[in-house]
């Protein structure tokens, strides 16, 4: 990437972050360092952004082709879920799993860095590229964030031998916005196969593996409508349901059946 130093730029980012989580969690009932930490955490949230943008002109292509392209962009959803839900609702400890979520998946970009190029294959010229991505990114943030406070609620109840009553609010709005992105993904990426290969929906790997990861969730709100998912066992469903997500998202790749999947992220 010889338009900018990534690892030192992302640093730079994380140290910020680091210090915004600092300044919120240290006496967060003071005005100044609540209000100096949430301005530090959006500063490091715009120069992501920034560098993303950056990358999209250099590129002159949307930078949503391969693996770690798509993780900057989680990274940048997943903060701000992170920064809205902590101002409606104050938790301080979302805040700070949520952005070291982010960081993590910023650290996996410069451990493992791409050769970023301008090429897309012809499939990816399409009206529908963007929109299919995006969604899905934006919905893997959301129920990313659903299970940080499901790990979060078992970790109290069998760790501390108590929970909190607003987890189980907090995780169902998470995962209701979550599966409506999730579910625009699908539409999207059947109305776009259609126009590029003649079919809306083939059983390929990653469609199968996305299908099943629409059905937790499904089964999860279902569960959660019909009163039939008690909430211990609703945690469950979703810190299950992040893993599918995980398989779906990249952990795909490495399936020997998806050697010829035309859905597979590209290395480079």
């Amino acid at each position: 990437m010889d338009w900018i130093n990534f690892p030192i730029y992302t640093c730079f980012i994380l140290i910020i972050w680091m210090l915004g989580l600092l300044f919120v969690s240290i006496n967060s009932k003071r005005r100044f360092n609540s209000t100096l930490g949430n301005l530090l955490l959006i500063f490091g949230v715009l120069m992501l952004i920034a560098m993303l943008s950056v990358l999209w002109i250099n590129l002159e292509r949307p930078p949503l082709r391969t693996l770690g392209e798509t993780r900057l962009w989680y990274s940048i959803f997943l903060s701000v879920v992170g920064l809205i839900f902590y101002w409606r609702w104050k938790y301080n400890w979302f805040l700070v799993f949520s952005f070291s979520m982010s960081g993590l998946f910023i650290i996996l970009n410069i451990i493992y860095p791409e050769n970023f190029n301008k090429s897309l294959m012809p499939a990816l010229h399409s009206g529908w590229f963007v929109p299919h991505v995006v969604v899905y990114i934006i919905s893997y943030a959301l129920l990313g964030a659903s299970s940080i406070v499901a790990v979060k609620q078992l970790f109290d109840t069998y760790v501390k031998g108590k929970s909190s009553s607003n987890a189980i609010s907090l995780a169902d709005n998470l995962v209701y916005l979550g599966f409506s992105f999730l579910t625009m993904g699908l539409l999207f990426g059947a109305l776009w196969a259609k126009e590029a290969w003649g079919h809306y929906w083939t059983w390929d790997p990653k469609e199968t593996w996305a299908f099943l990861t629409w059905s937790v969730y499904l089964i999860y709100i279902h569960g959660r409508i019909k009163d039939s998912l008690k909430e211990n066992t609703a945690m469950w469903v979703l810190a299950f349901g992040f893993i599918i997500l995980l398989i779906c998202w990249f952990g795909v790749n490495y399936l020997p059946s998806t050697a010829n999947s035309v859905h597979t992220y590209s290395k480079t």
